[in-house]
Parts: structure tokens; sequence; C-alpha cells
């Protein structure tokens, strides 16, 4: 019996065979593969097995040989895995003298050269640490094997850049938030403790904040050895490539004339070539690694060469797809351009906003107009009122461009102190007393005499001058925006906010007027005033309406529906209805006076307003004049529709006629 089993000596044939079934223990001191070769021969030599089982001996031989055999084979292949693994992967090529002498090279083996060293020297400089490493090892005294334990000096793995926070760091927020809200229910009461608590609060942040600089400033200093070694393995790993390449060009100098498509791909191949190469256990050679990427440049010029037709139709298609991805990419990009474009000249408010706000600026001009009315019953005693007067009235788009530049989103409310800053900076309502010495003529009659004279007498004549000045809020705009600002307000102006409409400010028809040579009109009873008419349908044609506003005074364009009619009855000779804007002046001077119908009255007649509400919110957006009707459809002749002076026609029950205001004539 041994340590190995049971084996049976013949002394007299001087041999030994083992009988024993049981597994023999591996020998420490061998090679696996000869261990296994060892194995195998022992299990087929004679007396192993009963002699009378030869198959079954045959078959468990046959298994337990490849068993001891793919081990043995594992085995070694992990212990060269292991191997490689330990040793140090470098970069560093290793030049032949044939290389090393060529002059056209020594320029790239320099740099390669150069990239090594930096790229070792930034390895060595990477933190270390020490493992413990277990090893398994055979004591040829004792004749077993055992498991040795030793410290091993290893590259210390790169941070994964977590902040791990302190255990208790949350209880302590929730103490603090604690403490916070303690303090903010009794602030209140005490300015002093407001104080000391904001200036606290204030502190406490700032103190965070330096902290986490501070930690996240350690991080980064940790982090600086790993990142120099990354950039110093790029540079190697470039600077070889290049070596490669030119090495390759030496060998087939007809490979650079070819195109520089071609060049690129055998750059690419070279890359992916010597990265390959540095995975399976680093580059040793450049003269292996020029080999192998000039193997797969040559397989790949042979097939470019008998496939050259499909090559050029796969060439042309990426083209394709890159101009069409191209185009497809311009024209989201104009897209998004155009709506940035629309966006950033809109009005920011609601409309339902502007327009209160333009309702409130307009209920100060008629304050203003009534105050100027009741001048005399309210400074009476005067001989004399002597009036000056501008035109009372403004832009309603220059009013919202100038408060969006200013105020970004309004509501009324949050506009009501800029409305009366910029009304006192437009209306100047100067009041002027002045005294002048006259002379009358008094007759006088002595009682005594008889005699009749006649002297000048001085008296005090008492004149009060009312005067009002109304300045554009264009000429406003620069004194009170900044540079910005009024850039902002002048595209505000010119693009009226995108909602040209939204103060009544005309028609946004781009059709062409209308042909009334084969329409009778039925005038009704109520009589109109033909000659108006003639005079509004001369007007057709006109474009941008710079008669009609100018003549109301405006100094640049406006929304010139509401102007065109005020011309057309001051042309007339009425002083009255005179009004620029449709729902916050026209509509009120019409229902005051008890001249207005509603949609669907009968009795209109030629030069009577009409009124539309183009987008059926209850305000008036459009003015124009009637021309006539046919009984079923109203004629017009509008100024502002599409930016011009056109005839329309529309059924007697358009939804969006508001109204006609009625004039009177006689």
């Amino acid at each position: 019996m041994s340590r190995d089993g049971l084996i049976e000596v013949n002394e007299t044939k001087e041999t030994a065979e083992r009988i024993s079934r049981r597994e023999q223990e591996a020998d420490f001191s061998k090679q696996p593969e000869q261990a296994a070769q060892d194995t195998a021969a022992q299990l087929t030599s004679p007396g192993t097995f009963p002699k009378n089982d030869t198959g079954k001996t045959e078959r468990v031989m046959e298994h337990i040989g490849a068993v001891q055999t793919r081990q043995a084979s594992k085995n070694a292949v992990r212990r060269a895995q292991e191997e490689a693994a330990a040793n140090v992967k470098t970069s560093r090529l290793q030049f032949t003298a044939e290389e090393l002498s060529n002059p056209e090279l020594e320029a790239y083996i320099r740099k390669s050269q150069k990239a090594a060293d930096n790229l070792d020297a930034a390895r060595a400089a990477l933190p270390k640490e020490k493992v413990l490493v277990k090893e398994r090892v055979f004591d040829e005294a004792k004749g077993k094997g055992k498991t040795r334990l030793h410290f091993e000096e290893r590259e210390k793995p790169m941070p994964n850049g977590k902040h791990h926070k302190k255990p208790l760091s949350r209880p302590a927020q929730e103490a603090g938030i604690f403490v916070h809200n303690k303090i903010h229910e009794v602030e209140k009461d005490n300015s002093g403790v407001e104080g000391a608590y904001k200036t606290e609060e204030v502190t406490e942040r700032g103190a965070k904040y330096g902290a986490r600089k501070i930690r996240e400033g350690y991080h980064r200093h940790k982090l600086k050895p790993y990142r120099a070694a990354a950039k110093a393995e790029k540079a190697a790993f470039k600077a070889n490539v290049e070596f490669q390449y030119q090495k390759l060009l030496q060998k087939n100098p007809q490979l650079a004339a070819s195109n520089p498509l071609s060049r690129y791909w055998q750059k690419q191949q070279i890359k992916k070539q010597y990265a390959k190469a540095v995975r399976t256990g680093g580059v040793k050679s450049a003269k292996t690694a020029a080999d192998h990427t000039q193997k797969a440049t040559r397989k790949t010029a042979e097939f470019v060469t008998r496939h050259w037709k499909g090559v050029v139709l796969l060439i042309a298609a990426l083209l394709l797809f890159i101009m069409t991805a191209a185009g497809v990419s311009s024209c989201s990009s104009l897209f998004s351009g155009l709506m940035n474009g629309v966006l950033g000249t809109s009005y920011t408010s609601e409309d339902s906003d502007l327009v209160a706000v333009e309702n409130n600026y307009a209920a100060m001009e008629n304050e203003l107009q009534q105050r100027i009315d009741n001048i005399e019953r309210d400074y009476p005693g005067y001989d004399e009122y002597r009036y000056d007067l501008d035109n009372i009235g403004h832009n309603p788009h220059a009013l919202a461009s100038y408060l969006t530049a200013l105020l970004q989103s309004y509501t009324p409310q949050s506009a009501q102190a800029e409305l009366e800053r910029i009304f006192d900076m437009q209306y100047t309502l100067t009041l002027t007393e002045e005294v002048e010495i006259r002379y009358r003529t008094e007759t006088s009659t002595d009682p005594e005499t008889g005699e009749t004279t006649t002297e000048q007498v001085p008296y005090e004549y008492y004149i009060l001058h009312v005067s009002l000045t109304n300045r554009d809020i264009t000429t406003i705009a620069p004194e009170v925006l900044t540079a910005e600002q009024l850039q902002m307000f002048r595209v505000y102006l010119e693009t009226s906010g995108n909602k040209p409409l939204l103060f009544g400010g005309g028609s946004a028809d781009t059709s062409a007027s209308e042909d009334l040579s084969g329409v009778q009109f039925v005038n009704g009873t109520r009589p109109g005033n033909p000659q108006l008419v003639e005079l509004a349908k001369g007007q057709v044609g006109n474009v941008g309406g710079a008669p009609y506003w100018s003549w109301y005074g405006f100094d640049s364009r406006v929304a010139w529906c509401a102007c065109f009619v005020s011309w057309c009855y001051g042309q007339a000779g009425l002083s009255e209805p005179h009004f620029a804007a449709c729902q916050s002046q026209g509509v009120p001077w019409f229902t005051s006076h008890g001249q207005w119908g509603a949609r669907g009255y009968e009795n209109i007649a030629p030069g009577d307003a009409i009124f539309f509400d183009w987008d059926l919110d209850g305000s008036a957006d459009h003015v124009g004049l009637v021309i006539g009707t046919d009984g079923n459809r109203v004629y017009t002749v509008e100024g502002n529709s599409g930016d011009a002076c056109k005839i329309k026609s529309y059924p007697l029950d358009y939804a969006c006629i508001k109204g006609y205001g009625l004039m009177n004539w006689n």
C-alpha cells in the first residue's frame, strides 16, 4: 500500500502493478501536459484493471484520458493568459536596423519613441497600491501542494467619480431644515431676526458652495494622472500609426498617388490592424504590424479593382444620402429659424391684455378731450379763449410695441404705471393767461354846457391760451428704452407684433378689388351721399394710406382704415365723426349719438360706416364705407384692405359685420 493506492509487487519478476481504483494524486512537479501523458500511459499499462474486463477498461481509459487531456489544456491556456496579463503592455515599437537607418523614417521613429517615453512616464506616475495575491505552489520536501500569500504592487484603479456622502449627512440636513422652518415661522414678527437670518442663510449657501467646489477640485486632482496617461496613450497610438503608414508608403510608392479617399481608407485600415495588435498583447515589432497592414491594404485594393463599378455606385449612393440629409437638415434649420423669427417678433402678452391696455390708454385720451371741451366751463370769466391743439390720438401698435419691448409680457395692472408715464410724456396741456391793455371809445356829455366829448379809455382784456402738444410714441421711445429694447421696439412696430388686426387695423384680404359695373343699387328710404361715394371710389388702388394717416396727424404709417373713413367725411365738409380707432373711438361716437344700427339693419345708405369684427370677440377690428346694396349684398369701399383701398362686398347676414354707423347729411 502506497500513497498512490494498492500496488501488487512480484518480487520474482521484479514488477509492480497498481491495482487500486482510487484516483491517483496529481504530480505538481510536472507540467499538466506531461502529467496527462504519464497518467494515460499508466492507465494503459498491464495490470491496471482485471484482465477479464478489457472492453470496459478501454472505454474507461478513453474517457479518463480525454478528461485529463481537456483539463490539462485548459490549465495551460489559463496560465498563459495570466502570464500575459501580468506582463505590462507597451506601445513602444521595436525598430529594425534597416528602419533606423532610413532617413525618410527618422522623424516618424523619433516621434514614436518620444511618445512611448511620455507614455511610460505617465504610467509610472499613476498611483500604486499593494494587493494580496494567492499563489499555488508545490513543496518538494513534503511532496504536496500548498497555497502561499504575498503582496504585489499594482496600479490603483481610477476612481468612479462618485462622491460618497457621509452617513450622518441626511439626518443633519433634516435637522437644519427643521431649524430653518422654525425661524421662518417667527421671522416676520421681528425685523432684526429676519435680517440676521437672511445673513446667516447667505453665509450657509456660500459655505456649501465653497465646500462643493473644494471636493470637485480634489476629485479632479486625483484624476489628473489618469487623464495624463490616457492622453499619452492616445498620442503614442497616433505616432505609431503614422510611422506604420509612412512605412507602408515606402514599400508601396504607388499608394501615394492614389486619391484622398483611398489614402484615408488605407490609414483607417492601419489603425484597425494596430489596435487589434495592441489588444492581443502589445506590438513588439513595427515590421510585423506593417506587414499585416500591407496585406490587408493589398486585399482591399484587389477587391476594389475587381468590383470597381459597385464601389463607384456605393460612393455615389453615399454622396446622394449625404446631400439629401444636408438638404433635410437645411430645411429643418430654415423652418426652425422661421418659427423663431415669428415668435421673436410677436407680442408676448395675451390678446385680451393687449386690447384692455389699449382701451385704458384710449380712455385716458377721451378724458383729456373732455377736459379740453370743458375749458370754458371750468375756467370762466375770460374775454377770449385761444386754442392751439394737436390731434389727440396714437398708434395702438406703437404703444403695444413700446410696452412689449420694455415690460415683455404685461397685464392692465402691471402696465398702468407705465401708461401714465408715457401719457404724460406724449401729451402736454398748457393753460396760459394773458392780459392785454385795450382801449375803447367812451362818449360823455357835459351837463352844464351840453358839449359831447369822446375819449379812449384803457381796460384789461383777459385771454386764456390753451395749448396741447402731442409727441408721437416713436419719438419718445429712444429717450426711455435701452439700445436693445429700442431695436426690439422697432421690430415689433414694423411687424405689428404679427397681429395687425388686433386693434382694428384693417383687413388682411389680399384679393383684387371687385367690379361694380353690372350692379344696380337700391338706396332704400334713407338718403345717402352720392358725392362721398364717388370720392371714396376714386381712392381705389391707393397703397399704404399715406394721404389719410398723414392727414389725420400721424408721422408714420398706422392702421389706417379708420383714418380713411374720417378723411372721406372730412372731404365732405364734416368735422365729425373723427376717429382713428374702431372699437375705442368709432363705435362709441355713433352709439353715443344714437346713430348705430346692428347687423341686419335694413335702411343702410351710401356713405354709412360699416364695422367688422373679424375674430367675433365683440370688438370692432375694421371699418369701411357703404357705397350701396342690392338687397342681398352690401358693397363697400375700404381702406387698409390688404394695405390698399379696395371695393368689396359681403352678404347682408355676414357674421363678421358688427354693425353700421348711420350718417346724417341734411
